[in-house]
């Protein structure tokens, strides 16, 4: 169950109303004090977080404290969701306020066009002094960018290779420790005389979720319940989702679960790879020959055990696939532990370095992720675990804390947002809409009631169907494509783990008609075109 949502504070009118009132002071004072009165910004994003591992959004699993205060000191949107759920087209949605279509990269095969127009530019142009340390995953080198300092492609979780503004080095240590490490030292070196904005990216918590070494055991001993849809049958779906790449029970044993070719007489499963050649034994063992003989030590000590029981247990069948999941979800939570212990070593950062008043703070992931649900891990559908995404902000000198909202909400909302709040114009080519007003406590009259999504990757990793549809606070409409032709119809209400598609059931039959209304509106605002 989520916390429930806290209404927004008294008279949030005048909180709006003064805000903006010194930000136009300032301006009329000169340059001087408008740059003054500008807030400096951390767009912090991991890669495959999902809601259902952060606390504040009331998980089970995991406490997640430092993520929680961003939350508790600020606002947390509760209907957060990306257009795109997958990792490179995601991330070009938040660079350029525009959709796939609209910004060129419609899936992780694409190349981003550092050419166009992005927020990190803008705010560079308007006196930023603008960075970016961590994940990229785009293809192209990044632009609108004092300083970078960059994972190539996916990154590892020890010792990485990074690009800094152009040249490859290799660093020694814990990635998302070395992350935070580097994005410090980008504010210890700024320039006192600029705002900064800085885009501090983590590769965690994404496969093959390799936890640092001081917390391997973080969760051994626990046995975590099954989602209650782990075991999904699909019967009332469309043959996307049994069709589709992703049950934990086909995970590999090697590149996932950590085990060698001894622990097993054969790989099992297939990791999402039918439709193209992996390796899964090989890329194992290349991550684990590229540990420091301290970090082999480390993982020799907590895995070997596990290895042993492995070897003893002789599993097959449901009880090889729950095995994987108490594997799979235990390596991810230690994951994403990392992830909140080093946005508390930032958070500290800023309060001792006096920058937390005027620092707009904001955590989001790239997507959500299946932790299990419908017997998935990996993202891609429309479904609710892969749509949503985490979404908070803290900036004290506008943002009351403590709000919770449940207008809808998008990741194409992010670089329109943080323009707002640098004061800096939006184009009018961004698709999103700023969530300014609403994290100051004044949310629009004529916000938004439905959402649109598209994915478009097919025959890749995962072998998830293309689709396209829109979500609505209670019911949600998708169209698979291309290689079928197939609708699901949800009651988000009624039905809030979608197991129960209703398209083409006589009860429902005027709110499919409603959708396919909304949707079609949905496309011609966009500009989708006839894909």
């Amino acid at each position: 169950m989520k916390p429930p949502i806290r209404p927004f504070p008294p008279s949030p009118r005048q909180l709006f109303s003064a805000v903006f009132a010194l930000l136009a002071w300032a301006l009329s004072q000169g340059p001087a004090a408008a740059q003054a009165m500008r807030p400096n910004i951390i767009f912090i994003m991991t890669d495959d977080h999902a809601q259902q591992a952060i606390s504040s959004y009331g998980s089970a699993l995991i406490e997640t404290p430092h993520i929680d205060r961003i939350a508790r000191e600020g606002v947390r949107f509760d209907n957060s969701f990306v257009t795109n759920s997958i990792c490179a087209p995601s991330r070009a949605v938040m660079l350029t306020g525009k959709y796939s279509h609209q910004n060129g990269l419609r899936d992780n095969r694409d190349r981003f066009d550092g050419s166009q127009t992005t927020f990190p530019k803008l705010l560079q142009q308007a006196g930023y002094h603008t960075g970016l340390i961590g994940k990229w995953h785009l293809k192209t080198e990044p632009t609108g960018f004092d300083h970078w300092n960059v994972l190539i492609d996916q990154g590892e979780y020890y010792n990485p290779q990074m690009i800094l503004n152009g040249d490859t080095s290799k660093l020694i240590g814990y990635t998302t420790d070395l992350i935070t490490d580097l994005a410090i030292d980008f504010l210890e070196q700024r320039g006192q005389e600029q705002p900064f904005c800085l885009l501090y990216h983590h590769k965690a918590p994404h496969r093959n979720w390799m936890p640092k070494p001081e917390i391997l055991a973080r969760f051994e001993g626990r046995t975590f319940p099954l989602p209650a849809t782990f075991h999904d049958d699909y019967r009332t779906r469309s043959a996307a989702a049994p069709e589709a790449d992703m049950r934990v029970a086909d995970m590999f044993l090697s590149f996932d679960m950590k085990l060698f070719p001894g622990d097993y007489a054969k790989e099992t499963g297939s990791g999402g790879t039918r439709t193209r050649p992996f390796d899964a034994e090989a890329a194992w063992l290349e991550a684990y020959t590229a540990l420091t003989p301290e970090q082999k030590a480390a993982w020799d000590a907590h895995y070997e055990p596990v290895r042993a029981a492995f070897r003893d247990a002789q599993l097959s069948g449901e009880a090889l696939a729950e095995w994987k999941y108490q594997r799979y979800i235990k390596d991810y939570l230690a994951c994403v532990a990392s992830v909140d212990e080093n946005i508390g070593r930032l958070l500290d950062y800023l309060d001792r370095a006096g920058l937390a008043d005027n620092t707009l703070v904001v955590y989001t992931s790239d997507q959500g992720f299946y932790l299990g649900e419908h017997g998935w891990y990996d993202k891609r559908f429309m479904y609710e675990e892969s749509l949503r995404t985490p979404l908070m902000m803290r900036y004290p000198r506008a943002i009351p804390t403590g709000q919770a909202s449940a207008l809808l909400a998008l990741n194409l909302d992010l670089a329109p947002t943080l323009l707002d709040f640098a004061g800096v114009p939006i184009p009018a080519e961004m698709q999103g809409r700023s969530l300014l007003p609403i994290a100051a406590g004044q949310p629009p009259r004529d916000w938004r009631q439905s959402i649109y999504y598209h994915y478009y990757e097919l025959n890749s990793w995962h072998s998830v169907k293309k689709h396209y549809g829109v979500r609505t606070a209670r019911h949600k409409l998708i169209h698979f494509y291309d290689d079928i032709d197939a609708w699901e119809l949800y009651d988000l209400k009624k039905d809030p783990h979608e197991l129960n598609n209703v398209y083409g059931k006589r009860p429902y039959r005027k709110i499919a008609k409603k959708m396919h209304a909304e949707l079609g509106r949905l496309r011609e605002a966009y500009q989708v075109g006839s894909e």
